[in-house]
């Protein structure tokens, strides 16, 4: 009975909408899984979307991170996607994962720094990446782009993801899970600062966690990759425990939609993302890095959507 009344509650609001003009629209968010930093973002956004722009409605779906989010904005659906630059690129020129079936995103705009995680707790005796050789190792879901990284860095630290350790495949939230059980001995996690899911294992009792350091393998992965990565820190007050900064490989968050998304469409999702950044900081931290400064073609390998171009224009910056 009571969904049968929200049906009914939606259809009057569509109808009241296209009785004054204003088309209704659908969008979601691909977002991340529950432990992450994508997710309770991507709330936040299509909250603000939803109340900010005329006829939209927004939700945040959970998804297995980036990976997934751009084979869903590829299915042609109305989508917009959270995904690391990295990934997206993949995407677009339909290589790795996107092998045969390339998805032609537009960047609607660079959101905040993505930091490689790789986890372990003092127990275990790993203390670099040369010690997760032998080890029981989970590199992240399998629709995620901490995956694609985390093959990156363990390639260029010279060991075999196949044969030198035995590989998990699970999302942040469970990786945790897992080493608080010693089903597993580290984890690569990408995401922003702080990561819910690694501040719980941080605070855990009996833990103590260890960050491993892993920024002097960038040049190797940019060689093959392109210029993707940057040598960055996790600083040492981020997560409990911890007794130096990490030094460690970080690539840029952007978001994505499909090139069909009319112009439209696109400016006034920027634009409103800008105009309540201050609601999305209350979300999370990381929206505080949502800067106008930030948005230029050398921060991101996919070209601008035209609809976010001409926002951006009109703010005075530059995307060449």
């Amino acid at each position: 009975m009571a969904a049968s009344i929200w049906t009914r509650i939606a259809s009057i609001g569509i109808g009241l909408l296209a009785s004054a003009g204003v088309s209704a629209q659908t969008l979601s968010i691909g977002t991340g899984g529950t432990g992450g930093v994508y997710y309770p973002l991507g709330g936040g956004m299509a909250a603000v979307l939803s109340k900010h722009v005329p006829g939209m409605q927004a939700t945040a779906e959970v998804t297995g991170g980036s990976v997934d989010n751009l084979k869903l904005i590829g299915s042609g659906k109305p989508y917009i996607g959270l995904t690391m630059a990295d990934a997206a690129l993949d995407a677009l020129k339909g290589v790795d994962k996107f092998k045969g079936k390339p998805v032609p995103v537009k960047n609607l705009m660079v959101l905040y720094p993505n930091r490689m995680h790789v986890v372990t707790v003092e127990s275990t005796g790993v203390t670099k990446i040369a010690d997760l050789k032998g080890k029981r190792v989970s590199t992240g879901s399998p629709g995620s782009a901490t995956e694609v990284m985390a093959f990156r860095v363990i390639e260029a630290a010279g060991l075999d993801k196949d044969k030198d350790m035995t590989r998990e495949r699970l999302g942040v939230a469970e990786s945790v899970n897992a080493l608080k059980d010693r089903k597993i001995d580290a984890f690569f996690w990408v995401g922003g600062l702080p990561t819910a899911a690694v501040t719980d294992l941080a605070n855990t009792p009996g833990m103590k966690i260890r960050m491993i350091d892993h920024a002097d393998l960038v040049a190797k992965m940019n060689q093959k990759y392109g210029n993707l990565y940057v040598e960055d820190t996790i600083p040492k007050s981020v997560y409990k425990g911890m007794d130096t900064d990490n030094r460690q490989a970080t690539v840029m968050n952007i978001l994505v939609a499909h090139e069909s998304m009319s112009d439209t469409e696109a400016y006034n999702i920027v634009k409103t993302i800008f105009d309540k950044r201050d609601d999305l900081i209350a979300v999370h931290k990381e929206a505080a890095n949502f800067k106008l400064e930030h948005q230029k073609a050398s921060a991101t390998p996919i070209p601008f959507h035209p609809g976010a171009v001409k926002y951006f224009t009109e703010r005075g910056i530059k995307l060449n």
